[in-house]
């Protein structure tokens, strides 16, 4: 009897583990499940690659433990204000990024590179966030800056800097500022090749300057495309441009300056309404 008992308890002691390993992995992959439904995180910042979007399901989840603090922020989460037109025509500054966010759930957001490091083979290469260093007793502390923009590829488009320690807080409080200074541009087709009367380029020429740079935007006919360089490319996608011709003038090397001036033409197309 002894030893049909020692038998039987190491095939017990057997039947727990493979019964606990099961459990074990059932569970790992249930976990898995539930964080790639709830939230994307965002992936490691890799040289001329932006950063992957917060998930949806966590943006709700912040809208609805919002607590505004301004009267704006709250006639938007009471639902007396349903359009953001509604906000820029009242001339209302926007100082919580919570109301675009309601306002406007498909905004979508980009990363501008204008940081560079010196490459492999010799000239620059370039890399998302752009790097700063001070000198202090401690030693060199550096500084992580981010230039984004946003918009609905509808006409709303904002653009903004931010600095931080880690590149990741540079990049969100940039997508933050650039919210909270978001536009709306005027679109049409002032071309004299196409005339189609739509709204995939800009009505009439436009110029913007910062810096030493200076910008012309130009009406272009339809299937043109985007005549100007990869990051300007960016924010004219964002803002919901399909066509223009675009000419730079100045230190066009120095990117936030000629993103700048671009932003700056866009905001001159009100220029006969003032």
């Amino acid at each position: 009897m002894a030893k049909e008992d020692a038998e039987k308890k190491p095939e017990e002691g057997k039947m727990e583990k493979e019964e606990t390993a099961e459990e074990v992995k059932s569970k790992n992959e249930e976990t898995n499940k539930e964080a790639k439904e709830e939230t994307k995180v965002m992936k490691t910042i890799e040289p001329g690659k932006a950063p992957m979007p917060i998930g949806e399901a966590e943006e709700k989840r912040e809208l609805l433990h919002w607590k505004p603090k301004t009267q704006l922020g709250r006639d938007v989460f009471e639902g007396k204000i349903k359009s953001i037109d509604d906000v820029l025509k009242s001339g209302k500054r926007i100082l919580e990024p919570e109301i675009v966010d309601m306002l406007v759930p498909v905004l979508k957001s980009d990363l501008i590179l204008i940081g560079g490091r010196a490459g492999k083979g010799g000239g620059t290469q370039r890399i998302p966030v752009k790097i700063t260093a001070a000198m202090h007793r401690s030693g060199r502390r550096f500084t992580m800056n981010a230039f984004m923009a946003v918009g609905d590829e509808n006409g709303l488009v904002g653009l903004s800097k931010a600095s931080a320690v880690e590149s990741r807080d540079a990049i969100e409080k940039a997508i933050r500022k650039a919210k909270m200074g978001i536009m709306r541009i005027k679109r049409g087709c002032g071309s004299w090749e196409c005339g189609c009367s739509g709204e995939h380029s800009i009505p009439y020429k436009t110029e913007g300057k910062s810096g030493s740079v200076r910008v012309v935007l130009m009406p272009a006919p339809k299937g043109l495309g985007l005549v100007a360089n990869d990051e300007l490319k960016k924010m004219l996608r964002l803002a919901g441009i399909k066509d223009v011709w675009v000419k730079a003038y100045g230190n066009t090397s120095m990117r936030m300056n000629l993103i700048k001036a671009a932003f700056d033409a866009l905001k001159n197309l009100y220029a006969y309404e003032r």
